[in-house]
């Protein structure tokens, strides 16, 4: 089937890059009507679920870093909560229905233009099972944990940090580690 015959393509639409008035950075804009298209930092919304001491990771079917280990995690979906986005999250990835809580970590990369936002979270049953974007998913223990097979350093940061929450409780959320921690 083919594409119905329009009109060419209307001229009006962001094509230039310029500083808008009111603004301090480059902007693709349309000098036409003056629609300024802005880029904003992606969402990633994700969660540290636990059942029994061991926690749920997911080994990616997608890239990047197919193949490698990571937490159930992905991009915020419109009209959802960062909460409700962790919990679909971790259903989509590893068919998990867990209990969100309390924010363990905000994770700050602005080379990637990405904020994450990473729970606590309590798996309301322990069955588990790979969904389309992962090869396999798992239970482990803090010393089963595959840390040369992770995907992000992000994975292993939350980690850390879950491990560190729970032996000794404190003030969370964390936010990135410094330059001079272990990432």
């Amino acid at each position: 089937m083919s594409a119905p015959s329009d009109p060419a393509p209307p001229a009006c639409g962001p094509r230039h890059w310029q500083v808008p008035p009111g603004d301090d950075r480059l902007r693709l804009t349309c000098p036409d009507c003056g629609y300024v298209a802005y880029e904003n930092p992606l969402i990633i919304v994700g969660s540290v679920a636990v059942w029994e001491e061991r926690i749920l990771l997911c080994r990616r079917a997608i890239p990047p870093r197919c193949g490698y280990w990571t937490l159930p995690a992905g991009f915020m979906e419109l009209q959802e909560t960062t909460q409700e986005g962790a919990a679909r999250e971790a259903r989509e990835e590893a068919g998990a229905r867990i209990r969100v809580g309390g924010l363990l970590a905000v994770y700050n990369l602005p080379r990637i233009s990405q904020v994450h936002l990473i729970y606590q979270a309590d798996l309301l049953c322990p069955e588990i099972a790979a969904g389309p974007e992962s090869l396999e998913v798992g239970l482990f223990s803090w010393a089963a944990i595959p840390w040369g097979e992770l995907a992000f350093p992000t994975v292993a940061w939350a980690l850390r940090a879950w491990k560190a929450h729970r032996e000794t409780p404190g003030a969370l959320p964390v936010g990135n580690p410094s330059a001079t921690e272990d990432p």
